[in-house]
């Protein structure tokens, strides 16, 4: 599992003109979700960004997470985050799961951070065409794969 997080001012997400999720400041996470991941990469990835330090504390150190600082995240899946671009321009998407195994890990990423913060959590809408816009923080961004944790 890979997730790209971004620190933001605001986030929203829009399909079709519509917005379906939107936060003031916290974190925009973009999660792709490849063929072999489990339960297992879950249960790591969820507390590790629920828990990292963005958010700066009354003397400007970056040192408080989501709750401390009382932020707001919204999560987007994401497949192309396991592009392949190695041959030709045309990137390939062979490693990112299938939808039918992708789609479930998605919606308990979803419940797994609700629970671990303890308020709801933005969303898109897996599998949907979606305009992403955000007002990036700092800039703060940051790659986490959980097939690197070790």
């Amino acid at each position: 599992m890979r997730a790209v997080i971004q620190r933001v001012s605001t986030a929203s997400v829009t399909i079709g003109g519509e917005t379906v999720g939107q936060i003031g400041r916290g974190l925009l996470v973009l999660l792709g979700i490849e063929q072999g991941d489990t339960a297992a990469d879950l249960t790591w990835l969820v507390p590790k960004i629920a828990r990292m330090r963005l958010f700066p504390d009354a003397a400007g150190k970056i040192n408080h997470d989501l709750r401390e600082a009382a932020a707001a995240i919204l999560v987007v899946s994401q497949f192309t985050l396991h592009a392949s671009t190695r041959k030709g321009n045309r990137p390939s998407f062979t490693q990112a799961a299938a939808p039918g195994v992708a789609e479930p890990l998605y919606e308990q990423f979803l419940a797994m951070m609700a629970a671990q913060l303890g308020h709801s959590v933005e969303r898109g809408h897996f599998g949907a065409d979606m305009q992403v816009t955000l007002i990036n923080d700092g800039p703060v961004t940051l790659i986490i794969d959980s097939r690197l944790r070790e």
